[in-house]
C-alpha cells in the first residue's frame, strides 16, 4: 500500500474503530441475541467477522447457514430473524414480499466461480475457453450444489457451449457447497464448482482456478434486516459493520471483494 492510499485509508479504519467502541458501550448494558440467516456463499468471511461484533458490541450472534434459495423457502414460510445475507434475486423478491426493509439492503462482497479439485490431484487447465471446454468435456465427474450459484453458474455456462447432453451423465448433484466440497474431497467427483469463498477454508479441496474472463460470473452477496426483527437495531449494527471499511481485509483474505457499486 502506497503512502497516500495509507493516508486515505487511515480515517476510514479509525472511523471504524470510534464505531464499535461506542456501539460497545451502548451494547453493554442492553446485550440482545440478533438471529442471522447468511448465504454459503458468506460463511467464511461471517465466521471471521461474528466474533469481532460480539466482542466489540456484546451481542450474541445465533447464525444459520445455507444455500440462498433455502434460506428464502425458510423464510417464505415463515421462519423469524433478524438479519439476512442473500444472493440479489432472492433479497430483491423478499424486499417485494415486504419481508426485508428495502431501504437496509446493502451489498457486502461478490466471489468468483472456480473449480475445485481434491487436495493433492492434479489441477486442470482453465485459464482459457477451449482449454475450460476441453477440461470439463474430459473429466469423470463434476459435483455442484443444484441450488446454488454455483450449479445455476454451470449449467447456465453448458448451455452456452452447447454441452449439457455431453455432461449430464457426469452430473453429480448435491444439495450444498459442502456436500459438494465432501463429494470432491472423498474422490467421489473429480471436480467440483463453486464460488471461491466456499472452495478456500475446506481442508481436503483446493482451487484448481477460477473460470476465464469471458465467461465468469460472480456470487454476490447482500445483507437486509427483517421487517419484523425482534432486534431491527442490533441487526442494522451488524449489517453496518459487514459493510464498513474495515471488514475489507477479512472478505478479500476470504476469496472475496467488494460488489462494485
Amino acid at each position: 500500500m502506497t503512502l497516500e492510499h495509507s493516508r486515505i485509508a487511515r480515517p476510514s479504519a479509525t472511523a471504524a474503530l470510534v464505531v464499535a467502541v461506542l456501539l460497545a458501550h451502548a451494547a453493554a448494558a442492553n446485550a440482545e441475541k440478533v438471529t442471522v440467516l447468511s448465504s454459503n456463499g458468506f460463511k467464511a468471511a461471517m465466521q471471521d467477522l461474528a466474533p469481532q461484533f460480539e466482542k466489540a458490541t456484546g451481542h450474541e450472534l445465533a447464525i444459520g447457514y445455507s444455500v440462498s434459495a433455502e434460506l428464502k423457502r425458510r423464510i417464505d414460510g415463515g421462519e423469524a430473524f433478524d438479519l439476512l445475507v442473500i444472493t440479489p434475486a432472492q433479497m430483491d423478491a423478499l424486499i417485494k414480499s415486504g419481508r426485508i426493509v428495502a431501504g437496509t439492503r446493502a451489498p457486502l462482497a461478490r466471489a468468483g466461480m472456480a473449480l475445485a479439485v481434491r487436495r493433492g490431484a492434479p489441477k486442470p487447465d482453465i485459464h482459457t475457453v477451449d482449454a475450460l471446454k476441453s477440461t470439463l468435456a474430459a473429466t469423470k465427474s463434476i459435483a455442484f450444489a443444484k441450488e446454488g450459484t454455483g450449479g445455476v453458474f454451470l449449467m447456465g455456462l453448458l448451455k452456452r457451449f452447447g454441452m449439457v447432453e455431453q455432461m449430464t451423465p457426469k452430473f453429480k448433484p448435491t444439495t450444498t457447497g459442502d456436500e459438494v466440497s465432501q463429494a470432491v474431497a472423498r474422490g467421489e467427483a473429480e471436480l467440483g464448482v463453486l464460488p471461491l469463498s466456499e472452495i478456500l477454508p475446506v481442508p481436503g479441496v483446493e482451487v484448481a482456478g477460477t473460470f476465464p474472463a469471458e465467461v465468469q460470473e460472480y456470487a454476490v452477496m447482500v445483507g437486509g434486516v427483517s421487517a419484523t426483527a425482534t432486534h431491527a437495531a442490533a441487526a442494522k449494527a451488524l449489517l453496518d459493520f459487514l459493510a464498513a471499511p474495515a471488514a475489507v481485509p477479512v472478505i478479500e483474505k476470504r476469496g472475496m471483494e467488494r460488489p462494485p457499486r
